[in-house]
C-alpha cells in the first residue's frame, strides 16, 4: 500500500491561453486515463527551470504556439495543488508523486487559429482542441482536476 502522505507533489506549470474574444484554449487528452476530457496546456517543470519559461515551453510543446504569439498577462498569485485519486496513485509519473503543485500563467493569444499545431509534441498530448467560454472549464475537465480549474478561473477572472 502506498503512503500518500510520504510522496511529494510533482512541480508543474500550466498556461491559460485566451483569444481576442476571451475564450480559453483547451485540448482533448489522448491518454486513456483521461480520454474524452479536456485541459489547458500543462506539464512538469524541469530541474532549475524558471516557472514562466516552463509554462511557455509546455504551451509550445503541446500546441505549437511559440512565445512570439503570446502576451503573458500575469502569473497566478500562488501554486495550486491537487491529489491524484486513489485509482491513479502509484500508476502515473512512475508512482513518484501524490499529485501536482501547479504554477499557472495567463496569456493572450496573438496569432491565428492556423498557428495551432497539435503535432508539435511527439507524441501529441491532444487529439483535438477548441476555444471555450471560461465558465465551462469545470464542466469539461477530468473530475479530479475540476477544483484546480475553478481556482485558476478565480485567479484570472478579472484579467481575461
Amino acid at each position: 500500500m502506498i503512503d500518500r502522505e510520504s510522496l511529494p507533489y510533482r512541480p508543474c506549470a500550466g498556461f491559460m491561453l485566451v483569444n481576442r474574444d476571451g475564450l480559453v484554449f483547451v485540448g482533448q487528452r489522448i491518454d486513456p486515463s483521461a480520454h474524452g476530457f479536456w485541459q489547458m496546456p500543462q506539464g512538469g517543470i524541469d530541474k532549475g527551470e524558471d516557472l514562466r519559461a516552463a509554462a511557455l515551453r509546455e504551451l509550445a510543446e503541446e500546441t505549437g504556439i511559440g512565445e512570439s504569439l503570446v502576451e503573458v498577462i500575469a502569473p497566478a498569485s500562488r501554486p495550486i495543488r491537487y491529489d491524484l485519486p486513489p485509482e491513479l496513485l502509484g500508476k502515473v509519473w512512475k508512482g513518484k508523486y501524490r499529485g501536482q503543485e501547479q504554477h499557472w500563467f495567463l496569456g493572450r493569444f496573438l496569432g491565428q487559429d492556423s498557428d495551432v499545431n497539435l503535432e508539435a509534441h511527439d507524441p501529441p498530448e491532444f487529439n483535438a482542441w477548441r476555444w471555450i467560454d471560461p465558465g465551462l472549464l469545470p464542466e469539461v475537465i477530468v473530475p479530479f482536476k475540476r477544483a484546480v480549474y475553478e481556482e485558476v478561473l478565480a485567479e484570472f477572472r478579472g484579467l481575461i
